[in-house]
């Protein structure tokens, strides 16, 4: 499987360079989110503007790093733009469980603003 990470130093930004997220592929892309989770990454986008379509074995994928960042941190879903892709999020409803952004730019806002919730809510009150 082809894909890019963009490491920052809040949030990093997983994009397949792949049509399909399949069988073929989804094993290969767990396993790179279980990589990421292991190495402390607390903040991750999924960006799917490369994707075409997928499969249940790809809904699969980014259902296990929902999993995995519900205890680290955020996982956004961004740039889930093709046809065939809005209608598996539409039928399958993983849009009740998942955040969906329209845009990379709104998905990084989302993960800074989550973030300092954190922070806020961990921090004692200065009274």
């Amino acid at each position: 499987m082809k894909f890019s990470i963009d490491k920052q130093e809040r949030y990093s930004v997983i994009t397949p360079d792949e049509e399909n997220l399949n069988s073929a592929v989804a094993p290969q892309l767990k396993s790179e989110f279980v990589i990421l989770a292991n190495e402390g990454i607390t903040n991750l986008i999924l960006d799917l503007s490369n994707v075409k379509y997928v499969d249940s074995s790809g809904l699969s994928a980014i259902l296990t790093a929902r999993r995995l960042w519900s205890n680290l941190g955020t996982f956004v879903v961004t740039g889930v733009t093709h046809s065939a892709v809005k209608r598996l999020v539409e039928i399958s409803k993983v849009d009740t469980v998942l955040t969906i952004l329209p845009t990379k730019s709104e998905a990084v806002d989302f993960v800074f603003m989550e973030e300092l919730q954190r922070d806020m809510q961990a921090e004692p009150g200065d009274e």
